[in-house]
């Protein structure tokens, strides 16, 4: 269990301590901009296999415990997180590496942004506060809870580094969206467009719930439904 502590403190150490710090200022002045993302995008693949395997690993400590009721509600929790998470990653977002060019368009609030500027990250905070919830173990949260207060800080430091960075134009598409989902509509800062979504998006993200909930057994040792 100490290895699993010590790689999750790296893990958010590296996350919290370097990126959106001035830290990440002072690297980039060593390395560059492609320097620096190489180096962090190879460090940050590191921590996660050191997680993956110290997980493995760890004894089992039971917290809560399994939790049977859980299933269903967790096998609709993931097929939410599937589509955020897909349809994150297949839209055109300001919020993404390298994508502050997208605030000078025209339309950067499209699709999935129109529900939350952090998708994939949702996805994400999803998928991790269901498995810390189903698995009921020591183990399980602090890798799941890790990863799910990475992605919730992470969705903070990133808009504060735009809105440092991009001013006017990160003002702007704040102004019509939100980070907690369907905030912005509700507010009437923004509206629903279902033409905006392609039909494949969806279609990609049920296909690849189903792939992994077959898989899920085989893969990891669980059925998540029974």
């Amino acid at each position: 269990m100490i290895q699993l502590i010590l790689a999750a403190l790296f893990f958010l150490g590296l996350h919290f301590g370097i990126a959106g710090t001035p830290l990440r200022v002072q690297c980039v002045g060593k390395l560059g901009e492609k320097g620096y993302r190489i180096a962090f995008s190879t460090l940050s693949l590191l921590g996660l296999f050191w997680l993956a395997r110290a997980y493995r690993a760890a004894e089992y400590v039971e917290t809560w415990g399994q939790l049977a009721w859980f299933k269903p509600v967790a096998a609709i929790l993931m097929l939410v997180a599937f589509l955020f998470a897909v349809l994150g990653l297949t839209t055109p977002n300001p919020t993404a590496v390298g994508g502050e060019r997208l605030l000078e368009s025209d339309a950067p609030v499209q699709g999935i942004m129109r529900i939350t500027r952090h998708p994939f990250l949702w996805g994400v905070a999803l998928w991790a506060l269901t498995h810390l919830l189903a698995n009921g173990d020591l183990g399980s949260l602090i890798l799941f809870g890790s990863l799910l207060l990475l992605v919730l800080g992470g969705m903070a430091s990133i808009d504060a580094k735009r809105r440092k960075t991009c001013g006017e134009h990160w003002e702007h598409f704040a102004a019509v969206t939100s980070v907690i989902p369907f905030m912005a509509i509700k507010e009437g800062r923004n509206h629903f467009q279902w033409k905006e979504f392609k039909w494949w998006q969806p279609a990609t993200a049920l296909l690849a719930y189903a792939v992994l909930m077959h898989l899920h057994k085989t893969l990891f040792g669980v059925s998540p439904l029974f």
